[in-house]
Formats: structure tokens, C-alpha cells, sequence
């Protein structure tokens, strides 16, 4: 088993609350890493019809099955468990009883917010790091084979090629996941959105045009995005609001969670027609900024990353900030490191009063240099970036 970097954290945030919260995309690894982190938690699975009856019809005598706590999964199942656990965790006065997981942060996180404020950590999995996958000895020399497979668990556990993967993938979450919410009532409509969202990763999100190219209106454009969202399938990069005098677009960006259920979704079968596609450099951003945000969910922090961009063009990809500090880096898919890499960037140096030594260029080959106008940083060493 391939050990998760925030394996550490969660043992440590459960010595110090009653429950902890386990959220993430459904196959990211969820209960895998519970059941390896407390072994001897009892477990229940909320998705299993005869358990989640009981735990519906007799909230209270099913929670009496657990005095020492237990792993529950697919928590959201069962809203009204939540008012009822709030008691038991307040009379046992214990570490660690309960370990919640979810793949429907919406649903979860509003009853955890009415129910289990100040009693619960919440933590956030997305699929493998690169860190993690080199670590369980999987290494690969061309990112393109990431782009590809992506970086969800199954596919590296077990025979499974990663289309037949993501197409059951994307199956299972249009037919499981989503019948469970009351407004997507067109499947085949909202299928053509996710694909539409694939297609315009990397770039600023107009949702009317969005909204248009799916024949949908821009309210249900706006509402299915916010489920795609709370189902860790896509996230948005918004603009940092730091102008310079400059006048600065307003937008955010649009980003996966994942490259290789994007590449999926644009079409992409083989990973040799990465070579030239048009998709490319952005299912790179898509795949450098998720880990990044891998790396700040992994130690429990919340997202701290942005995007900054003028009205005249000049862009920075990603914007770190930390404190008062904040970190440009550019991402770049070609492997030869070039001075036009450095335009933007040296830009917003001159503006922002940053240094050099505070800049970074993350680009596709394998070199690292420190040049006179910021590091020049392999990608699969983004992780060195501190965070």
C-alpha cells in the first residue's frame, strides 16, 4: 500500500478532537486510509441499504452498536445521524471515536456545520501526489503519462486501464452520486456540461458562454458548477486581489481536481495524442496546481493559492500567498527553458517589489538552475515549492 502523506496529520488531529471528517472525491482513497489508520474501528458503510435503514429508522440504537466509536462511511447518507452523534460525542467526552468520510462535501459540510461545529476536524483527500506515487517505487520520466492515467488509486492498484477506469468513473458518479441531488434532472445535458468544463480548463470562466454552448440557462450553468465543485471534481483559481494601480479581470480560472479524468472528458484516448493537442499545456496547469493544492490539504490548510492578471495580458499562473508573502509561479509544458518563460514573471517582480529568489518557473523538462531572474524547478519537483 502506497502510504498517504496526510496519513500523519490525521493521527494527530484525532488525539485532540471527538470525530474527524475525512471529505475528498469519491475513489481518492478514503476508506482505504481510515481502515489502515484505526484498524481497530469498527466499520459501516452508510451506502449499503440495510445499514443505512437502520441507521435512518433508529439513529440512536444504531450509534449504541459503537460505544468505543467507529468508521463511518459515506456519512452524508444519513443527514439526521449527525443531530444525534453531536450527543454522544458531548457525554463520552473522547478522542478520535468517530472517523466520518464523505464524497459530497455539500451535503456533508452543512451537517457538520449545524450539528458538529467545535466537536470535528475536517480534512480534505484528493488522489496520489507525485511525491506518493514515487514513493510506492511509480515513477514515470514524461509527465504526459500523468496527464494520462491521472492520479487516482485504482488504476496503480490494480490491472485497470485508465480509460475503463474513468469511464466507470464518470458513470458511477452520474448515476450515484447525482440521482441524489434534486437538481440535475437531465443526465445526458450534464454530461455535455462536465465535458464543456474539460474543454475549457486553464482559462477564465464566462458562465454564460458556458451556459450557451449546453443549451442550459446561467443559473443552472452556475448550480451544476457548484456541484461539480463540492464533488472535488473541479475547483476554481480565483484572481488575486492585489491590483498594483493595475485593473485586474475579476474571473477565476477553471481547473480539475484530477488531469486524467480531464483529459477523459476532452476526448483524449491515447497519450500519444497529447503530443500536439491543444489541451495540453493546460491539463499541465491543471495537473501542477493540483498539486499544490494536494500539498496544502495534506497538512489540513485551507486553499491559499491564486492567479493574477491585468486587462492588458500580463498573466502569473499561479500565485502562492502565504502571511504577507506572496509566491509568483509560472507553469510552463515545454522542456526547453527559455527567457520568454521569465516576461511575465520578471512583470510582476517589478511591480510587487518580489525577488527572484522568491520566484519560480515549473516547466516540463528535467533540469533545475537558479538564474539571475528566479529557480527553474523540474515538475516532478513542484513539491519542493514551500507551501
Amino acid at each position: 500500500m502506497i502510504k498517504r502523506t496526510i496519513e500523519t496529520k490525521i493521527k494527530k488531529l484525532s488525539r485532540g478532537f471527538p470525530a474527524i471528517a475525512l471529505i475528498g472525491p469519491r475513489q481518492s482513497g478514503k476508506t482505504t486510509l481510515v481502515k489502515k489508520v484505526f484498524p481497530k474501528k469498527a466499520y459501516v458503510l452508510l451506502e449499503d441499504p440495510e445499514t443505512q435503514e437502520f441507521a435512518t429508522k433508529d439513529p440512536r440504537g444504531f450509534l449504541e452498536q459503537f460505544p468505543d466509536g467507529a468508521i463511518i462511511d459515506e456519512a452524508q447518507r444519513v443527514p439526521h445521524l449527525f443531530s444525534y452523534l453531536q450527543g454522544i460525542l458531548d457525554k463520552a467526552n473522547k478522542s478520535g471515536m468517530f472517523i466520518l468520510t464523505g464524497s459530497q462535501n455539500f451535503l456533508l459540510m452543512e451537517n457538520i456545520t449545524q450539528s458538529l461545529a467545535g466537536r470535528i476536524a475536517i480534512v480534505k483527500l484528493l488522489p496520489f501526489t507525485i511525491e506518493e506515487l514515487h514513493s510506492g517505487k511509480i515513477v514515470f520520466d514524461r509527465y504526459e503519462e500523468y496527464l494520462f492515467r491521472g492520479m487516482y488509486p485504482r488504476p496503480y492498484d490494480m490491472p485497470i486501464e485508465p480509460l475503463d477506469f474513468y469511464a466507470n468513473y464518470v458513470h458511477t458518479y452520474l448515476e450515484r452520486d447525482l440521482r441524489l441531488l434534486k437538481n440535475v434532472h437531465d443526465l445526458t445535458v450534464f454530461y455535455t456540461f462536465i465535458k464543456m468544463c474539460a474543454h475549457r480548463i486553464g482559462q477564465l470562466l464566462n458562465l454564460s458562454s458556458l451556459a450557451d454552448d449546453c443549451g442550459i440557462n446561467h443559473n443552472t450553468a452556475k448550480a451544476w458548477l457548484s456541484l461539480l465543485e463540492t464533488s472535488f471534481i473541479v475547483f476554481l483559481l480565483r484572481p488575486h486581489r492585489k491590483n498594483f494601480n493595475k485593473r485586474l479581470v475579476k474571473m477565476p480560472k477553471l481547473y480539475f481536481t484530477d488531469p486524467g479524468l480531464a483529459s477523459y472528458l476532452a476526448g483524449i484516448r491515447d497519450i500519444d495524442h497529447l503530443a500536439n493537442h491543444p489541451l495540453k499545456g493546460a491539463l499541465f496547469e491543471t495537473f501542477m496546481i493540483s498539486e499544490l493544492l494536494k500539498k496544502r490539504f495534506n497538512l489540513a490548510q485551507d486553499n491559499n493559492l491564486y492567479f493574477w492578471r491585468d486587462k492588458i495580458g500580463h498573466e502569473i499562473d499561479c500565485l502562492m500567498e502565504n502571511a504577507n508573502q506572496l509566491t509568483p509561479i509560472e507553469l510552463k509544458s515545454g522542456r526547453t527553458i527559455s527567457d520568454d518563460y521569465f516576461k511575465n514573471m520578471n512583470y510582476w517582480n517589478k511591480l510587487s517589489g518580489n525577488v527572484p529568489e522568491n520566484s519560480y518557473i515549473v516547466y516540463g523538462g528535467s533540469d533545475e538552475q537558479k538564474r539571475r531572474d528566479g529557480n527553474v524547478i523540474s515538475w516532478n519537483k513542484i513539491h519542493s515549492i514551500a507551501c
